[in-house]
């Protein structure tokens, strides 16, 4: 028995290696095409096979699936996988694949597996086309083998094709999707289907040239939340069009069943986004057959409102749509008792839910690209809004980041990319900093990229970085010198702080894997940059560069607080400053409030913030943030409604006014000290790897109470303003102080 055991494992060891790269490639399965397919861009393929099982089948199989770019999954009928598949690049030359359950789909007798596959055939920012539309699947068990080969039937599905212009702009490998009903072929997917599909395949082994190596899919696949009712619908003044309300931005695919009259007539599907941030996005077309007919659009797209464009001759009998998203739930959302904080942190959490899915994005409809100084900000607020399966989504883009490190030792986003490799200084430095790496590690307490990313990170940081005598950061413009949109950027105090945070990071990560000799190297580096910050950028009233010309910037100044490398004499006038100069974006805006409740304004941190989102909160039709304060023009950048880097504010309500931060990782041990302002009554959760923390905190004159939920084998610090620290472990507590 013991034998046996053995075996398995080292069978099981042997099977995760090959599919990632090393070893022998033990898998069954090929990658598989139609003979008639050739990987054009927006290609649709449709494949079945057929099985048979003589006995009952086994408790699990576990199907491995891969394809380039998406699939949908059907077994014995039934929808097992509603757009599997991420889009492809864990690494140059890499593809990821999906494991599946498939055993309690499956009967004694006939059984039927039938994959449709979406090959988008186009490299964006967020995706690196292999050049192979096609399929690999691979299901076994003892006594049963389901592969993909050449006994699978496979054609092109040519009822799908491309609409006329406009297409989707350049940054999105994604087509719009035009289906024509004439050329439907129906129940394709069913057991019972009796109709021709050829069976003639192109077959390869996995890891031959183009798709590359299999890499496991690290993140969940999609929650479905089913096809729900549109909360109004409206109709345009000449009657043809439908304004189908959702109940908040979110990714959809819309469905319709109608009635047409004739064959060849085309209905419209689009959202209020379709022009979001300037650029045409994902839309889509509905080519009717005669006579009553359904369809579900499969490629998502987002917005609040779902528009259908019915023509003269068809009949809407119904329309729904189906939202999807990253599979982790909302925490209950932060409270007080002043209604704005609390609509700001709501359209914090739905911004950053939206522009979740195989990546964090910039924003779900202009570029859906993981840009990685958007990124920081995102994974701050995962903490502080979602369940723990959301860490794993910053896990994948660290992993994807350094995989696609130039052979120079630049590192650039956004990744996975095939139309992209330019460097963003200053977004890189962030995103291996304190803010990045480093808060991602701390916050879930998985370490486990930062041995196999730090090598590579000393690359970048002491090889493509260089520091001048003073030890100070050489600003390095890049393929593109970017702070932030606005006006008014100290590139050179920025590029100083934002070297410093990397180093921090580094610094940590080397006496982690115990590499003394670079942790005193990084150390010495840092004392260096403390030693000699002020002397070339303080001027006695602020930070500023002596190159810089400019007013003086809020970014720069916040940037020295929240380092650390401002001393606290020089608070009174940073603060001057804080209240004087206003030219952060979004983006940069949650280190300008931050640095203010570090210094320990939190009454002037709540004014600013409300000063700067009044203008965005007062568009009741949005339930996202914006790229900029306003829209369009006025938004930088494009402009679009939906940029969750504009949600600072979610960690800073969390984590600074009901004061709930780490203090070991992963919330094994945490500290609650309010920074309560104006306010009087705050409350938020926070899901973290090690249980439910929940805080709430009232203030009545100067006493304060906070009543606090401590999971099991886990620790709290009380901090009051005038009061000693109360330590409280597992259970439920009220403490009272001043």
């Amino acid at each position: 028995m013991r034998t046996k055991i053995i075996i398995v494992i080292l069978l099981q060891l042997f099977v995760a290696t090959s599919l990632t790269g090393s070893g022998t490639n033990p898998a069954r399965g090929k990658w598989i095409s139609p003979e008639h397919s050739q990987s054009k861009p927006n290609t649709w393929l449709i494949f079945r096979k057929d099985i048979k099982l003589d006995v009952a089948p086994p408790q699990s199989l576990t199907a491995r699936i891969a394809a380039d770019s998406k699939y949908w999954l059907w077994v014995n009928d039934r929808l097992v996988v509603f757009e599997g598949g991420l889009k492809r690049g864990p690494a140059r030359n890499a593809t990821y694949y999906d494991e599946v359950e498939i055993a309690p789909y499956l009967t004694e007798g006939d059984n039927t597996v039938a994959v449709l596959v979406w090959y988008f055939g186009r490299n964006g920012f967020s995706h690196s086309s292999s050049g192979l539309a096609g399929l690999w699947f691979e299901a076994t068990a003892p006594g049963l083998e389901i592969v993909s080969d050449a006994s699978w039937k496979g054609m092109v599905y040519s009822a799908y094709g491309d609409t006329d212009a406009p297409h989707p702009n350049y940054r999105l490998p994604e087509s719009n999707i035009r289906f024509d009903a004439r050329r439907e072929l129906i129940g394709w997917n069913k057991k019972a289907f009796s109709g021709n599909i050829r069976g003639s395949m192109m077959v390869q082994d996995i890891e031959d040239a183009p798709a590359g190596r299999l890499i496991k899919r690290p993140i969940p696949l999609w929650k479905d939340f089913g096809m729900t009712e549109y909360t109004k619908i409206r109709k345009s003044a000449g009657g043809d069009t439908l304004f189908c309300s959702l109940p908040y931005n979110c990714h959809v695919t819309p469905y319709l069943k109608v009635k047409a009259a004739a064959a060849g007539i085309v209905v419209g599907i689009r959202t209020d986004n379709y022009y979001g941030g300037s650029s045409p996005n994902v839309r889509a077309e509905y080519v009717t057959r005669e006579g009553e007919q359904e369809y579900e659009s499969l490629g998502w797209m987002n917005g609040h409102e779902v528009w259908y464009v019915i023509p003269k001759g068809v009949e809407a009998l119904e329309v729904k749509y189906r939202e999807t998203g990253y599979n982790a739930e909302f925490t209950e959302p932060f409270h007080c008792n002043d209604s704005f904080y609390n609509e700001l942190w709501k359209r914090s959490a739905r911004t950053l839910y939206v522009t979740m899915r195989d990546t964090y994005m910039d924003c779900p409809d202009r570029e859906r690209a993981q840009w990685w100084g958007d990124e920081v900000n995102e994974l701050g607020e995962t903490f502080y809004a979602l369940t723990p399966p959301a860490h794993k989504l910053a896990l994948k883009g660290i992993h994807e980041l350094m995989n696609w490190q130039r052979a120079d030792g630049v590192i650039f986003s956004p990744v996975p990319a095939g139309n992209w490799n330019r460097e963003l200084p200053l977004q890189m430095l962030a995103s291996v900093g304190w803010y990045g790496f480093y808060t991602q590690y701390y916050y879930s307490a998985d370490s486990s990229f930062v041995s196999v990313i730090y090598d590579r990170l000393k690359k970048y940081l002491h090889e493509v970085w260089q520091v001048d005598s003073n030890g100070l950061a050489i600003e390095r413009k890049g393929d593109w010198s970017w702070g932030d949109w606005g006006e008014h950027v100290d590139m050179g105090v920025l590029t100083t702080v934002w070297y410093y945070l990397a180093l921090k990071a580094e610094h940590a990560f080397a006496v982690q894997l115990a590499k003394t000799d670079d942790a005193n190297t990084i150390l010495s580096m840092m004392k260096k940059i403390e030693q000699n910050f002020d002397s070339k950028f303080w001027t006695g009233t602020a930070y500023r560069s002596p190159d810089y010309s400019g007013e003086t910037d809020d970014r720069a100044q916040a940037m020295a607080v929240v380092s650390g490398l401002a001393s606290k004499d020089k608070y009174t006038a940073l603060l001057d400053v804080l209240k004087k100069e206003y030219h952060a974006s979004p983006y940069m805006e949650k280190y300008v409030l931050e640095a203010l409740f570090l210094m320990n304004e939190p009454v002037f941190a709540l004014q600013r913030m409300k000063e700067r989102y009044e203008h965005m909160l007062s568009y009741d039709e949005y339930t996202t943030l914006f790229e900029g304060w306003g829209i369009g023009r006025k938004g930088f950048g494009g402009g679009t409604i939906n940029h969750a880097w504009s949600g600072g504010p979610l960690t800073l309500l969390s984590q600074k006014v009901c004061g709930i931060e780490p203090t070991s990782p992963g919330f094994r041990t945490f500290r609650v000290a309010p920074q309560m302002g104006t306010l009087t009554e705050a409350s938020t959760t926070v899901a973290s790897v090690n249980g439910e923390i929940k805080v709430f905190v009232s203030r009545k004159g100067r006493k304060m109470t906070v009543r606090v939920k401590v999971p099991e084998g886990v620790t709290a610090e009380i901090v009051f303003p005038k009061s000693e620290p109360v330590i409280v472990g597992p259970g439920d507590h009220t403490i009272v102080g001043r």
